[in-house]
């Protein structure tokens, strides 16, 4: 077979095979197996373990488009200097994702500005890229989506829904007052999840302060209890890391 035969029958077989990137890259690896003079056996491992690679890293994406955060945000790019408060041995170890394997909670705590959402995001975001299934709501947006579950006879099955997620990021809670009805199913999803699957939440306010949110003693006593068993909670603080950089500027 000549090579104008065996690039087309490579390109062909790459369509037939849904192989996407070895169809491209299999013009350049061929070069370099002959520059290096890589074995048959070094080539096809070069061939195979760069479709590997790449199917890897668009099944992150995907899993980081399905998990709905509204913005990226990147651990690497937190700026430890400007928070003290957070410390970076804290955050490399949540980075592994075994708090997620465990089905254990963590709640970010702290005034507006200090960086709680953009902790919650890159977690969530390394949690995607380790192979879990992560989903990202506003606290008041899904207890409204509960709300409308109800209304439609649905709620079960979206209680359901959030609770096969491998990690529920759970943005702003504290902000607004929830009634009684709307508290009471966001805790249906909490026992859902409790002690199986894991939840992270980022709140603006101190645990004490949460009667305003759950205005119900015990129900917010019992949904402290499952979003701190077991968990990781950190105190984000009480300065402004985006005041202070308006400030500066």
């Amino acid at each position: 077979m000549t090579e104008t035969a065996s690039d087309a029958a490579i390109d062909t077989a790459c369509r037939v095979l849904r192989l996407p990137t070895m169809r491209p890259q299999s013009p350049d690896l061929v070069a370099r197996a002959e520059r290096e003079q890589l074995s048959y056996r070094g080539f096809l491992a070069e061939l195979l373990m760069s479709e590997c690679e790449d199917r890897d890293r668009r099944r992150s994406e995907r899993r980081i488009r399905a998990a709905g955060f509204p913005r990226q945000k990147w651990l690497s790019d937190f700026d430890y200097n400007a928070n003290p408060n957070v410390g970076t041995a804290v955050v490399n170890n949540l980075a592994t994702c075994d708090w997620v394997k465990k089905g254990e909670p963590l709640c970010l705590i702290g005034d507006s500005g200090t960086g709680k959402s953009h902790l919650l995001i890159g977690l969530g975001t390394a949690a995607a890229m380790a192979g879990c299934r992560v989903r990202y709501a506003l606290a008041a947006k899904l207890v409204n989506e509960l709300v409308e579950a109800a209304d439609e006879k649905q709620l079960s099955k979206t209680i359901a829904r959030y609770g096969r997620v491998d990690l529920l990021c759970i943005d702003e809670l504290g902000y607004l007052e929830l009634d009684r009805h709307g508290a009471e199913m966001l805790f249906q999803v909490l026992t859902e999840r409790e002690e199986k699957n894991s939840v992270a939440i980022a709140s603006n306010e101190s645990f004490g302060g949460w009667t305003k949110t759950f205005t119900d003693p015990r129900l917010c006593a019992a949904i402290v209890d499952r979003l701190t068993f077991n968990g990781t909670i950190i105190e984000t603080g009480t300065e402004s890391y985006r005041l202070a950089h308006t400030k500066a500027k």
